[in-house]
């Protein structure tokens, strides 16, 4: 209990550094800080495109409504094989050559949508930045792993914070070149983007490469080879996650743990305009909640939360947190303006306590579901929920729960904490059975 009470504190008793002072000095030193301040500028520039990307295709490109779907759609899909590919070079090759690479390629994609006008090219263009997206975020984590090691979700929370600020700054600029409204301007925004990917290149190049390139050995007593470098090329003896049926079981039910989203960014200001009162004005602030949120309370959130036994306790808690924000949502119909708006900026708020609980329960159980000695591949599997959500997630809103009305919500929020019950109980039994395994290799090897 003692433990418990004093979980906001250090061994000496003094309270956790701050944001500022963690990101100073971050779990993984000097490599972690700059991976950091590369990822804050890759979120800039994409808070600018994605704040632009859907006039410029509209106004610059000149694409009708179904057109736009069909390309961001197809990009979406496209986007899912990002994570399982960048895993499964990153257990063959260096991560720090891969992100590089990854950034290089949305760079050159970026500035294709400079001169490509044509519709066939354009969905070619735009799935490869897709696909290069969730790939660069795929390596970020497993960057992330090797270098920040045990204090992962530490440098999760930092990396979330510093996104999160970057991507609200990106958007923020890209509000100038939309009210100009010029085809030049949109120009400059997809630069601007662009560079942004120069930059964070740059700064991966002056990273080292993280402990454990390759192959992660599972053996205490292989400890050192955990650390040798492998060959560029050579083939992981591992096992593979597409033969594992706890592991995709996992990352099945992971799916619907990342709804809160698609949630925020498209479920609360559809809801907003089409089924309440409320005022159309209010729509930006869901994001400001949810930026400012996240960027303030995601370390302490963190802080909070350690070990794979207490993530995925907080599976739990999101599936809680979710039914309470769909419940809020359904009652927003049923009073006048005041009351709904009241309703609809409580549910924010708890869409992003979900978010909260989401980010520190999502890749921690991921890393340690996954054996070592396959660690690479096995999480670029994991990677594979957040982009299936990203294309199934839009669609499961607008075509089914919205169009069932509140009782569509609640249903929402009822499948969702049921699920988390089941991804709670199925991650704690494969915790339980992969430290049984753990704890009988030594015997055996003894023997």
């Amino acid at each position: 209990m003692r433990r418990g009470r004093e979980m906001g504190k250090t061994r000496t008793g003094e309270r956790e550094p701050g944001l500022l002072t963690q990101l100073r000095r971050p779990p993984g030193g000097r490599d972690a800080r700059i991976m950091l301040l590369a990822q804050a500028l890759d979120r800039a520039g994409t808070g600018v495109w994605a704040a632009a990307c859907v006039l410029y295709f509209t106004f610059v490109v000149g694409l009708d409504a179904g057109q736009l779907g069909l390309l961001l759609g197809a990009s979406g899909v496209a986007g899912i094989a990002g994570s399982p590919l960048a895993g499964h070079l990153a257990d063959r090759f260096p991560v720090r050559s891969l992100l590089i690479g990854t950034h290089l390629l949305r760079l050159a994609a970026l500035c294709l949508l400079l001169v490509v006008t044509d519709f066939a090219l354009l969905l070619a263009v735009v799935a490869v930045t897709h696909l290069g997206d969730r790939a660069a975020k795929t390596l970020e984590m497993l960057f992330a792993t090797r270098v920040a090691g045990d204090r992962r979700a530490t440098y999760q929370a930092l990396s979330r914070s510093s996104a999160n600020a970057g991507y609200a700054l990106g958007a923020g600029l890209a509000a100038i070149g939309l009210a100009v409204g010029t085809r030049g301007a949109y120009q400059v925004l997809i630069l601007a983007d662009a560079l942004s990917f120069l930059a964070a290149a740059a700064l991966v190049w002056r990273t080292r490469e993280p402990r454990g390139r390759g192959r992660v050995t599972a053996s205490a007593s292989a400890s050192a080879s955990d650390e040798a470098p492998k060959a560029p090329g050579t083939a992981p003896a591992g096992p593979s996650p597409w033969r594992d049926r706890g592991y995709l079981r996992f990352v099945l039910l992971d799916i619907p743990m990342n709804l809160d989203d698609s949630i925020l960014a498209i479920g609360i200001p559809l809801w907003l305009v089409n089924h309440t009162t409320a005022p159309h004005e209010l729509v930006p602030a869901f994001l400001v909640i949810n930026t400012v949120l996240v960027v303030v309370l995601q370390l302490r959130v963190s802080a909070k939360v350690r070990g794979p036994r207490q993530a995925a306790g907080a599976v739990a808690l999101y599936g809680l947190t979710t039914l309470l924000c769909c419940a809020l949502l359904a009652a927003a119909t049923g009073g006048g303006a005041w009351a709904a708006s009241a309703a609809l900026l409580a549910a924010a708020v708890l869409v992003t306590a979900a978010e909260l609980m989401r980010s520190v329960s999502s890749w921690e159980l991921a890393v340690c579901l996954a054996p070592r000695e396959a660690r690479a591949s096995y999480l670029g599997v994991a990677g594979m929920a957040q982009s299936v959500q990203k294309s199934a997630g839009p669609l499961l809103l607008t075509g089914v729960v919205m169009a069932a009305g509140p009782a569509g919500w609640l249903a929402l929020g009822a499948g969702v904490a049921g699920l988390s019950l089941v991804q709670r109980r199925s991650s704690l039994r494969r915790l339980d059975r992969l430290a049984a395994a753990e704890s009988a290799a030594p015997a055996t090897a003894a023997a």
